[in-house]
């Protein structure tokens, strides 16, 4: 480990989806997250690029989705994180089963390292789990308003990757990264971040010598982006890891933070995400996710942009 600070959480996860329509409307109404950008893929402008999170956009609150529309149903495998989990208040999980439950979702019970959880799927099959903490909130909680106060979402608690192996993995977790590897459960792992009581603390591997590969599509994760304060610090992890043998691209602007990508061992796609300069860059707070931003390299082109996206349909509950 080098003597940059360890990493720092999870910033955020991208997955994709089938419908625009239809993930706004789970992931408002449902979960009671916040919209809080609309904007277009860099390398697509005719596909959203939506990101879900709390109230102000916090780094670690932040699921973000490429809905494609003509993209089939993916597989789960190797090679994928197959699971993510929100943490909810202690308490809260009652009142989470009976909310999906009126929404005629299907929610199955269970403890991992002595934490209740419920787990339950979106639209597209995408496996979402909820996890109560009795830790203190530090987050603005659901940004939606679906969600009674006191009992929303806080951000993420962790992500669950599959692997056939965790040797090489979790070297690259522990030595290059700075988690530490906090206990073994069965098959998973659990690896912690330095997060100083931020959600998104923990990365699970679950260990399958026998997994086939995952297969890419709609309900499957794209990838997951941990945190760095600063460019500058950005810079030093992209050194670290070149040097630790891992070919990680050049920074990349994405306007609301900036972005350095590598695969991890096990296939899955890593991304360090600078914190600033945030989602309030191009809109005020209270507005946060209520127009279309887009790139500037396709602005001129906003007519036809706006002409092929397909409407939202927001209302929220």
């Amino acid at each position: 480990m080098s003597t940059i600070q360890a990493i720092n959480g999870i910033h955020h996860i991208t997955a994709i989806s089938s419908s625009a329509a239809a993930t706004v409307a789970f992931y408002e109404n449902v979960l009671g997250l916040r919209l809080v950008k609309q904007t277009v893929n860099f390398d697509d402008p005719f596909t959203y690029h939506l990101y879900f999170g709390d109230q102000h956009g916090s780094p670690g609150t932040i699921l973000t989705f490429f809905p494609w529309s003509d993209m089939p149903r993916g597989t789960f495998g190797a090679g994928m994180i197959t699971a993510i989990a929100f943490e909810i208040p202690a308490g809260a999980l009652d009142y989470w089963h009976q909310r999906l439950q009126h929404q005629r979702i299907a929610a199955r019970s269970g403890t991992r390292f002595g934490d209740d959880m419920l787990s339950c799927t979106d639209p597209d099959g995408l496996t979402l789990e909820l996890i109560a903490s009795a830790r203190p909130d530090s987050t603005t909680g659901s940004g939606a308003g679906a969600a009674s106060p006191g009992q929303g979402i806080r951000g993420f608690h962790s992500a669950t990757a599959l692997t056939r192996s965790a040797d090489k993995t979790g070297a690259l977790l522990t030595r290059s990264l700075g988690m530490i590897q906090r206990g073994q459960e069965h098959d998973r792992v659990r690896f912690a971040m330095n997060t100083a009581g931020s959600p998104g603390r923990f990365y699970d591997l679950v260990v399958d010598p026998q997994a086939q590969d995952g297969q890419q599509g709609s309900g499957t994760i794209h990838h997951i982006a941990f945190r760095t304060p600063s460019d500058a610090e950005q810079v030093q992890w992209q050194r670290v890891l070149r040097d630790d043998g891992y070919q990680v691209t050049a920074v990349r602007d994405r306007n609301y933070f900036k972005s350095i990508y590598f695969h991890e061992p096990g296939g899955v796609l890593f991304e360090i995400a600078t914190d600033p300069p945030g989602f309030t860059v191009d809109e005020r707070p209270e507005h946060l996710g209520s127009a279309l931003k887009l790139p500037e390299q396709y602005e001129t082109r906003r007519a036809e942009i706006v002409s092929r996206l397909p409407p939202l349909h927001r209302d929220k509950n």
